[in-house]
């Protein structure tokens, strides 16, 4: 799932980039609100980490913008403001969630999971298919009684894949939740992913689950 983090202060944008990025998702950083709607308007988001003062734009002005676009993308607003009425605006300026700083990593994870789940079918915190079960907050993923090891890319498209389960996911789709902007890989990256997820989940179980769709991309399904 692809994450974009909008903080003017280097220090905590460089630190949430990299505490996500373990966590298995994909994500892109910016620093103002000017690049922030640059990135929004080139990109889809799963979620968005939006700081409210922010240089060229601010944050409730970039919210605004969004939800003017009818983007419906959820943003979780970041501020060091904790009064009732701040937080009203933030709300009403179309916010789904609001943290304010310091924060715990642990909480800012927690509502991270849960923007995801307001943003994709699949709205529970774990995924059950056949003998396949995938805790998204652990990163867990079983088939029968074996645990599957994946890698951090593996993990991110097969939860793409489980959030849309039954839908026809395209390979243009899949590269842009998994996938951040600074990633360089060839044309059939996608493609050999499916195939070592394949070899993972479905090669040595029944019934297969990763369908490929001729012409289009894949879905998971039994």
């Amino acid at each position: 799932m692809r994450l974009l983090i909008v903080e003017d202060e280097r220090s905590l944008n460089e630190v949430l980039k990299k505490r996500l990025l373990l966590a298995h998702y994909s994500v892109d950083s910016c620093f103002d609100g000017q690049e922030a709607l640059d990135y929004i308007r080139a990109t889809e988001y799963d979620a968005i980490i939006l700081d409210i003062m922010l240089p060229k734009v601010d944050g409730l002005s970039v919210l605004a913008r969004l939800r003017s676009e009818g983007k419906q993308v959820p943003v979780l607003l970041l501020t060091a403001k904790d009064s009732v009425a701040d937080k009203v605006r933030g709300l009403d300026a179309g916010a789904d969630d609001y943290l304010v700083k310091p924060f715990s990593f642990d909480e800012l994870l927690a509502r991270v999971r849960a923007l995801l789940r307001k943003s994709t079918p699949n709205k529970a915190n774990d995924f059950r298919l056949a003998d396949l079960k995938i805790d998204f907050a652990s990163h867990r993923v079983t088939r029968g009684e074996k645990e599957i090891s994946l890698s951090s890319r593996e993990f991110a498209i097969l939860e793409y894949l489980a959030r849309n389960a039954g839908q026809v996911l395209t390979r243009g789709q899949i590269s842009e939740h998994s996938w951040s902007y600074d990633y360089e890989g060839g044309s059939n990256i996608i493609d050999v992913y499916i195939r070592y997820l394949r070899k993972k989940i479905d090669e040595d179980f029944s019934p297969k689950l990763i369908h490929t769709v001729r012409g289009v991309g894949y879905i998971l399904k039994e």
